[in-house]
């Protein structure tokens, strides 16, 4: 049995995954429901994929915490306690991560081994470069994207979706968290003209 992938991504209403300026962590909009269902992904044992950007962000974020006090969110803390494979071919051992391993090999290579070994799930949150490679090569089997209540047009930067093919969604979850954030699941296929 094949375990599941979910590509697990936040973005602004306008389609980007973070924003400079004044904006900070979660844009600002962050409430109890959006932590606590964070907290049910991450608390229950998954195993998480990171490509080398969102690592080496992550990583600053915990080694600076007094600089970003919400990588503490208790969801933070469970993500950063969770058994956890990092894709790159830049990164350095020793990782600066509990339960890391290093893989050097291409990410669709990693990903179809894990996916076809691992007893648990699989998410990757963030990661974009990566998780739109193993979009295009049918990997992910599940997008799930959190989407904030902002515009922006003006501070926002790294587009969720630029870039990727034409894909047909099918959702399989929705969920209002906080009244106005929108957690949305879908299942993807690629487009094919009728």
């Amino acid at each position: 049995m094949s375990a599941t992938y979910t590509f697990d991504v936040f973005s602004s209403l306008d389609g980007f995954g973070s924003a400079g300026g004044d904006w900070g962590g979660y844009w600002g909009k962050q409430g109890p429901e959006l932590l606590d269902r964070r907290m049910e992904f991450y608390s229950s044992p998954c195993h998480v994929v990171f490509g080398a950007n969102t690592f080496r962000l992550f990583s600053r974020f915990w080694e600076d915490i007094e600089q970003n006090p919400e990588v503490e969110d208790p969801w933070g803390v469970a993500l950063h306690e969770q058994p956890a494979t990092v894709i790159s071919t830049t990164l350095q051992e020793p990782l600066n991560w509990p339960d890391a391993t290093l893989e050097r090999d291409d990410a669709l290579d990693v990903v179809k081994k894990l996916k076809s070994s691992s007893t648990l799930p699989l998410r990757s949150h963030g990661s974009l470069a990566m998780n739109h490679s193993l979009l295009a090569a049918g990997l992910v089997d599940f997008i799930q994207v959190t989407i904030f209540p902002v515009l922006t047009g003006r501070n926002g930067s790294s587009p969720v979706f630029g870039g990727v093919d034409d894909y047909d969604l099918e959702l399989v979850d929705s969920r209002l968290l906080d009244r106005s954030i929108q957690e949305l699941t879908y299942r993807p296929t690629i487009h094919r003209p009728s």
